[in-house]
């Protein structure tokens, strides 16, 4: 380019800072988009993240989605569903924009790998959904448990005491006390270890060793 020529608007357009998009008209009261026009125009009845896929290089899909969608200051090629829309905002009074990523069936919030947000914005669906539950916005989901069927009344009290066992010469208080013959394996044994069991009954304390 030779001296004293304007440059061409190509390189006026390259070095001219980007103009910075406006602020979000629903900032405020982020709730208030997803009742407009303009949300029931771009996403209908479906969730935010439905038929998000995320670009990424050969055949295999990343198992964990990127931290954050702004490098340096700018937003990525292709952000995440809440990123890409400038008037998405996160917040515990937004509750429509809430219920979307929590189960309707089990109560638990949708994994990051399942609606494709970021890490930035999953730690703060996750501070915004128990925010909303602690405050009574959201329902917080209690797992059902069936009733059993079983009877837990208390037994009937018993009305008399059964009286007491009579003594009776030569038994015992209770049949099991009375002496009972060992089995013949116990009898067995006891051949087997009489001398031990002789020995042994005679090295008690008070008692005088027993003539062989």
């Amino acid at each position: 380019m030779s001296p004293g020529c304007p440059p061409s608007p190509a390189l006026q357009l390259r070095g001219a800072p980007k103009p910075s998009e406006p602020p979000s008209p629903y900032k405020e009261k982020p709730w208030e988009y997803l009742e407009s026009a303009e949300y029931q125009e771009a996403y209908g009845d479906k969730p935010v993240w439905f038929g998000y896929r995320r670009n990424y290089k050969g055949a295999v899909p990343p198992q964990r989605t990127r931290k954050a969608c702004l490098r340096k200051g700018r937003r990525v090629g292709n952000p995440c569903p809440i990123c890409r829309d400038r008037h998405l905002f996160v917040d515990f009074r937004n509750v429509k924009l809430l219920d979307q990523f929590v189960c309707p069936h089990s109560g638990s919030i949708f994994h990051p790998t399942h609606t494709g947000v970021c890490m930035k914005q999953h730690k703060l669906l996750l501070k915004a959904i128990t925010k909303a539950q602690d405050r009574g916005l959201m329902w917080l989901h209690v797992p059902f448990v069936p009733v059993p069927q079983d009877d837990f009344a208390a037994p009937p009290a018993v009305g008399k005491t059964p009286p007491a066992p009579q003594l009776v010469a030569g038994r015992a208080w209770y049949p099991w006390y009375d002496w009972q013959q060992p089995p013949a394996s116990i009898a067995r044994l006891r051949r087997l270890y009489k001398d031990y069991l002789r020995r042994r009954r005679a090295a008690r304390p008070g008692r005088s060793p027993e003539a062989p």
